[in-house]
C-alpha cells in the first residue's frame, strides 16, 4: 500500500517540511528548508503546497502528518504541532510526534554504543538525552535518558550520573556526544572516557546534528506502523525547560539549568573562618594570587564574597565590588579538582544575582588574553570585550601582560 507522510521540523531557527512517499516499497523524500526564525508560521503552509505539487498529489492522498515535538524553541514547536494539527482535523489524519533529539540522534549512523544528544537551548543551557544503538541495527533507536535541560557548565556532571544508570553488557563501542551544541560551546566535552556500571568506555565526539524533517517522516513512518500515531487533539510539544528547570523567578536571579543535575555544593557568603582555606585555593591556581589580607580587607570593605562548600571544604569563591554603577567581579577561582563541573558557572550566576539585587545593569572584570579557557569561559556565558588595561598584571621577570576587559550587560540578557 502506498504511503505518503507530510513532516514538519521547526525546533530551531530552520523551518524544514519533508514529503516522504512509499510507492511499491521505494521511498521517495522531497524537503524545503527556509533559514529565518521568525517566519516559520507564514512558510510553512506554502513550503507544503510546494511540496505536493512537486509530488504530483493532493493532500486528501496523504496518509499521516508528522512533526518534530521537541524540546526546542516555543515558537517553533507550537507552529509544528499546530499546523499539524489542523491538517489532521481537516483530513482526519493520524499524527506521529517524533521527537526531536531521537531525529537529530538518528542523522549519525556511527556503530555506538550509547549515543547522547546535546542541542543548544541558548541562555548557556543545553537539551541532552541518550538513546541505546540498536545491536545489529544502528538505526534502530530507543531511548535511555528521557529529554531534559541542563546548565552547559552541569553537563559534565549530568554526564556522570546518567552513566552510571546504564548497563551495557555483551555490546560494543564508544559512547558518543552529537549535536549543535558542540559548535556553541566547544568545551562542553572535557573527558575522552566515560565510565559505565559494567566498566570503562571511549567518548566519540561526533558531528553537530540537528534533527530534520527528512529524519522526523523516516521515523513516522516506522512509529506509524507500530502504534506511535495519536490523534489530532493528543497532539503536544515537548517541553523540557519549565518541567525540571528552575522556576522563571530564580531564573530572574540568576539561577538557569536543572538543579537535579548541578553537583552536591552549598553557595554560601564568605567569612573569616574561610579565609585560610580561601587564600589557600587562590595561591594554587594563580600565577600572583592574593594574599589572606587581601581577602580580609574585601569583607572588612563590605565586598560580596561567596564561597562554595562541598561536604564543608572550600572549592570555590568569588568577589564581587558593587560599585555604583557596575558589578565588578574582582576575583573568581574553582579548585582544580572541582573544574569543568559547573562551579565557575554557579558562582558566575551568584555574582550576577546580587548585580540585579542592587540594581546594577552590567557585570564586569578583567582577564588575561594568554588565559584562553577564561576567555572562551566568559565569552560562552555572554560576556564581551569592551576594552583593554594596558599593563595590568604582572607577568614575571619584571613583565606585564595586559588585562582584556569584559562585560555582560544583564538588563539585555536572560539568565
Amino acid at each position: 500500500m502506498d504511503q505518503h507522510i507530510i513532516a514538519f521540523e521547526t525546533s530551531s531557527r530552520t523551518c524544514d517540511v519533508a514529503l516522504l512517499s512509499v510507492l511499491q516499497g521505494q521511498e521517495r523524500l522531497l524537503t524545503l528548508s527556509h533559514d529565518e526564525t521568525s517566519e516559520h508560521a507564514e512558510r510553512v503552509l506554502p513550503m507544503v503546497g510546494q511540496l505536493l505539487g512537486q509530488a504530483g498529489i493532493r493532500r486528501t492522498d496523504l496518509s499521516a502528518v508528522a512533526f518534530g515535538q521537541g524540546p526546542g524553541g516555543f515558537t517553533g514547536l507550537r507552529v509544528a504541532c499546530g499546523v499539524a494539527q489542523g491538517m489532521a482535523f481537516a483530513l482526519n489524519l493520524p499524527v506521529v510526534p517524533v521527537p526531536s533529539l531521537l531525529a537529530a540522534a538518528a542523522s549519525d549512523t556511527h556503530h555506538d554504543l550509547i549515543r547522547v544528544v546535546v542541542q543548544d537551548a541558548r541562555m548557556n543551557e543545553v537539551y541532552v538525552s541518550a538513546f541505546r544503538v540498536g545491536r545489529d541495527r544502528p538505526e534502530a533507536l530507543s531511548a535511555v535518558v528521557d529529554a531534559c535541560l541542563v546548565g552547559v557548565d552541569d553537563f559534565s556532571v549530568w554526564l556522570g550520573q546518567v552513566a552510571r544508570q546504564w548497563q551495557a553488557a555483551d555490546q560494543s563501542g564508544p559512547v558518543a556526544i552529537v549535536g549543535d551544541a558542540l559548535v556553541a560551546y566547544p568545551g562542553l566535552v572535557g573527558q575522552s572516557v566515560i565510565t559505565l556500571a559494567d566498566g570503562t568506555r571511549p567518548l566519540r565526539l561526533g558531528d553537530p546534528v540537528r534533527a530534520t524533517a527528512s529524519q522526523v517522516a523516516r521515523l513516522a513512518r516506522g512509529l506509524l506502523g507500530s502504534g506511535g500515531a495519536v490523534a489530532a487533539s493528543s497532539a503536544a510539544p515537548l517541553y523540557v525547560r519549565d518541567k525540571v528547570a528552575f522556576t522563571t523567578h530564580e531564573r530572574e536571579q540568576g539561577q538557569g539549568g536543572n538543579p537535579k543535575a548541578q553537583s552536591a555544593v552549598d553557595i554560601v557568603p564568605m567569612a573569616p573562618v574561610h579565609l585560610d582555606a580561601v587564600a589557600g585555593l587562590e595561591a594554587r591556581v594563580q600565577s600572583h594570587p592574593w594574599t589572606r589580607g587581601n581577602f580580609a580587607d574585601a569583607l572588612e570593605a563590605g565586598y560580596s564574597a561567596w564561597v562554595a562548600l562541598r561536604e564543608g571544604q572550600v572549592t570555590g569563591f568569588c568577589v564581587v565590588q558593587l560599585a555604583p554603577d557596575v558589578a565588578h567581579v574582582l576575583v573568581i577561582a574553582v579548585a582544580p579538582d572541582s573544574q569543568r563541573g559547573g562551579l565557575g558557572y554557579r558562582l558566575l550566576r551568584q555574582a550576577e544575582s546580587v548585580a540585579r539585587q542592587h540594581g546594577l545593569p552590567a557585570l564586569l572584570l578583567e582577564v588575561r588574553p594568554s588565559n584562553r579557557p577564561a576567555v572562551a569561559f566568559y565569552t560562552n556565558r555572554g560576556f564581551s570585550q569592551i576594552g583593554v588595561r594596558k599593563g595590568y598584571y604582572p607577568a614575571g621577570h619584571g613583565q606585564r601582560e595586559d588585562a582584556l576587559v569584559l562585560q555582560k550587560d544583564l538588563d539585555r540578557s536572560v539568565p
